[in-house]
């Protein structure tokens, strides 16, 4: 199934904001470029500490609350001003942080298919997690559900991992994820996805 064509006004969506996720703004987001298509997904993996789940941590990074005394790791990414559009729990709750008509900051020096700076033409999609590690059911539930939203409203090309757009210096989301269920689960034919992936899953 190829998606249909966008919509530019859609009820699902309010200046870039989906209306099934909760809010919590970033200060750390730019305009996106004169003439910028979103036409990008990229999906990440992050916790915070690494491996723990369930706390406010990330959404502390994300919008510049983070107590980088509060965990011996903090101090390794102190100082840091990064962003996604959203985030999405291990029990599939859904928070968005930068409104999708701009640019957050969460793909850094990165290339894809032709585009360079991914930030200026991608959603970002956080799932909470490690790199390599499994996903939860109601994560894969609450990502199909986004993506296909986001499919309706913007002109999306491409959906891949922070490790296929920033290859060598990220590996997130990793093996553990599933990349034939989520193309599966919104009947995209296999271009959409980064090469090599979908056969990966299948083995």
């Amino acid at each position: 199934m190829i998606p249909s064509e966008p919509q530019e006004h859609s009820p699902l969506w309010m200046d870039g904001w989906y209306q099934f996720s909760g809010q919590l703004a970033s200060p750390n987001f730019g305009s996106r470029p004169s003439g910028a298509t979103v036409n990008l997904i990229v999906l990440h993996s992050i916790s915070l500490p690494p491996g723990q789940y369930g706390g406010d941590d990330v959404q502390r990074l994300f919008t510049n609350q983070l107590d980088w005394n509060k965990h011996p790791y903090f101090k390794s990414i102190q100082g840091m001003e990064v962003s996604s559009h959203f985030f999405i729990r291990r029990h599939g709750e859904l928070q968005q942080f930068v409104s999708a008509n701009d640019r957050a900051w969460h793909a850094g020096v990165s290339s894809y298919r032709g585009r360079s700076n991914c930030n200026d033409s991608s959603i970002g999609i956080e799932l909470e997690g490690v790199e390599g590690g499994l996903f939860e059911d109601s994560q894969y539930e609450t990502l199909v559900g986004l993506c296909a939203a986001i499919l309706q409203r913007y002109p999306i090309a491409d959906i891949a991992g922070h490790e296929h757009v920033a290859p060598g210096r990220k590996a997130d989301p990793g093996n553990g994820f599933d990349w034939a269920f989520l193309q599966r689960a919104l009947g995209l034919p296999p271009q959409y996805f980064p090469d090599g992936v979908l056969s990966k899953n299948n083995c």
